[in-house]
């Protein structure tokens, strides 16, 4: 029996199984846990259950004095009343206290000591406490023996349902961060990406406070240790294109940005394994091993390779590791300031260039913008390529207002002189079931023509609705690819294409524009 207890939380439960070993992890979610196997490559195979994603529209922050002038609210965060929070966190906590045992995660986000925060992740899944040992930061023995009082703790009792009759609630999910007692209630959800996501959304709201920069991106580092980031959002291709065997991965998806250079705040990836291969995504592949979590895959019953291809189970299948598992990681996982500042998006409607540099100002517009698009089969409903629009390319994780990241974002990049890119990974010879998607090696060569400095140099052409500076020559790139106009049969087609998607983007922006300078309301499109 564990002599470590959680009553200073309000849990009396006896057997407290802290920081277990994935050995140990693995043994009872396959003894528990309904679904669980082991996949041909030695990951744990889980199901996350009736929620196979993120729940946003049931994300709520606690509206508490301390920081009620500070949140960003709207449908992004969403106002709860303190005594609602009260009644979530122990309905939680109940449900936690009739377990037999629970699991506990003590370890830590950031991977610069000075700002890095303790983490305690209370669980009662085998499942979870695997997915939160490979995404926060390991503790040494030592630390672990050390570990003290925690900065935030996250009550997942995912199993459980909110109670809908209770005040505010809108399902039988709810996500309720309170700042001020730096707690996060997980209910109705056994999706594991909330817990990250929660997480990240703390930091997007501690960073910030001391002027630092949070963001939704992955960062490698050359062999001259030049660093670049990439921001990008779900399906551009963020964590795909940081996996890159020329280059140091020091994190594939969240990230700061302070005075010392970068860091990431996480010890693991999290990565789509939709479609994956050995072909196209090697170090991917090989991190789908002993101690990795995949959720929501297909497996063959007698074999237990996994079908990447199936999305019978949800088209959001992940796969979790940690970051020694790429590699090519850097650990410690921190970087010098860096060089390029690259935005990823997947434009559907084949309208973006594969790559244009950018001014300050457009840096700031396009920032702040988030663009991709969604394609059929992405979402219920979608027949026709729809553009979305995420500020800061983390729309959902924001606590201050986008502009907020966007200048200490333009703050750093004029003190250290990044130069930043728009890198389309969508479509190109037209829209979505028309065109088709670029390829993987072309948008490569270009990552690569960015980081070694060569594109910098390329003489560009000023697209004349966007505004956007696009290099005449890539090496590794057919120049004919570069114009997205010079890709379609029909050139009127793309203009009124491009027309359509430049109103989009004005539209959009009309959210912001009363706190963005005439310069940077400048830098959009121009129809």
């Amino acid at each position: 029996m564990s002599t470590f207890n959680l009553e200073e939380h309000g849990i009396t439960v006896n057997e407290i199984i802290r920081n277990a070993s994935p050995a140990a992890l693995y043994e009872a979610a396959l003894r528990n846990e309904k679904g669980s196997a082991i996949s041909a490559t030695g990951a744990l195979v889980a199901l996350s259950g009736e929620k196979t994603g993120r729940s946003p529209t049931d994300k709520r922050i606690v509206d508490e004095e301390s920081i009620r002038d500070e949140v960003w609210w709207g449908p992004v965060n969403e106002k709860l009343p303190t005594d609602v929070f009260d009644i979530n966190r122990e309905r939680a906590i109940d449900y936690l206290n009739t377990r037999d045992f629970l699991y506990c995660i003590d370890a830590f986000a950031g991977w610069d000591p000075k700002y890095r925060i303790k983490v305690r992740v209370i669980t009662s899944r085998a499942y979870h406490a695997l997915f939160m040992h490979n995404m926060l930061i390991r503790p040494s023995a030592e630390e672990l023996e050390n570990f003290g009082t925690p900065d935030y703790v996250i009550f997942n009792a995912g199993e459980f349902p909110a109670n809908r009759h209770t005040a505010g609630m809108t399902s039988k999910t709810s996500v309720n961060l309170s700042l001020e007692r730096k707690e996060l209630v997980i209910l109705g959800t056994e999706y594991a990406g909330e817990m990250k996501k929660g997480i990240f959304t703390v930091m997007n709201y501690l960073m910030p406070k001391q002027n630092m920069l949070s963001m939704h991106c992955s960062a490698t580092e050359g062999k001259d240790g030049a660093t670049s980031i990439l921001f990008g959002l779900s399906g551009t291709g963020k964590t795909t294109l940081s996996a890159d065997p020329h280059r140091q991965l020091i994190g594939d998806d969240e990230h700061c940005w302070t005075d010392d250079g970068l860091f990431n705040i996480e010890g693991g990836c999290y990565a789509k394994m939709i479609d994956l291969s050995a072909e196209q995504e090697p170090d991917i592949f090989q991190a789908i091993r002993f101690g990795a979590v995949l959720e929501n895959v297909v497996f063959e019953d007698d074999k237990r390779n996994v079908d990447y291809t199936d999305t019978s189970i949800t088209k959001n299948t992940r796969g979790s590791y940690p970051i020694e598992y790429i590699q090519q990681a850097k650990i410690p996982c921190v970087g010098g300031h860096p060089k390029d500042v690259i935005l990823l998006t997947a434009d559907a409607f084949g309208v973006l260039p594969p790559v244009s540099k950018l001014t300050p100002e457009q840096a700031m517009y396009h920032f702040i913008s988030g663009y991709t698009a969604k394609v059929a089969g992405t979402e219920m409903g979608v027949t026709d390529p729809e553009a979305t629009f995420s500020p800061c390319f983390g729309g959902p994780f924001l606590v201050w207002h986008p502009t907020k990241y966007a200048e200490i974002l333009a703050e750093r990049i004029k003190k250290h002189g990044a130069q930043t890119w728009l890198v389309n990974t969508g479509w190109t010879g037209g829209p979505f079931g028309v065109g088709h998607r670029m390829k993987l090696s072309l948008t490569r060569a270009i990552i690569d023509a960015i980081n070694d400095g060569s594109l910098a140099k390329a003489e560009t052409v000023e697209d004349p609705i966007f505004g956007l500076h696009i290099p005449k020559e890539c090496a590794g790139v057919p120049a004919d690819i570069l114009q997205p106009r010079n890709t379609w049969s029909d050139g009127a087609k793309y203009d009124e294409t491009a027309r359509k998607l430049a109103h989009s983007f004005q539209e959009n922006f009309k959210n912001y524009e009363s706190q963005a300078s005439d310069a940077i309301k400048g830098a959009g499109p121009k129809i």
